[in-house]
Parts: C-alpha cells; sequence; structure tokens
C-alpha cells in the first residue's frame, strides 16, 4: 500500500527555490516513507559555440595546448 507524500509550507518554498532559475536541468525529489528526505539540482550550462574561420586550428588560442604541441614535435 502506497503512503501518501507528506508536503508542506517549508518543503514546497525549498522545491520551488530550486527550480527558481533554472534554465536547464532538473530538480529530483528523494522521498522515503512517504516523506521528503532530500531535494537534489543538477543545473546544464549549454554554449553556443561560435564559428571558427575554414584556416584557423581548433587549438589556436591555447596556451596549454601550444605548449604542449611545442614539447610534442
Amino acid at each position: 500500500m502506497s503512503i501518501p507524500v507528506q508536503l508542506d509550507d517549508i518543503w514546497a518554498e525549498r522545491i520551488l527555490s530550486s527550480v527558481a532559475g533554472l534554465e536547464y536541468g532538473s530538480v529530483q525529489i528523494i522521498v522515503h516513507d512517504g516523506k521528503i528526505v532530500q531535494i537534489e539540482r543538477t543545473e546544464r550550462k549549454r554554449f553556443d559555440s561560435a564559428p571558427q574561420p575554414q584556416n584557423a586550428s581548433r587549438t589556436d588560442g591555447n596556451p596549454q595546448v601550444a605548449q604542449w604541441k611545442k614539447k610534442k614535435g
């Protein structure tokens, strides 16, 4: 038999604050024995990649990659 989830104003506020401002991601609510025990928020950041000139290397401007290339070559 399932136990109804107990949701009070405090948990409702916590859930709303977890969702607030979330553009991409998820909010997971963990329930044990009909009681909310945990809220997990996973936020994703998405970045538009700017098109590069056709003759440019993907590593141009990255000092770590340039230094690695010097050591290798």
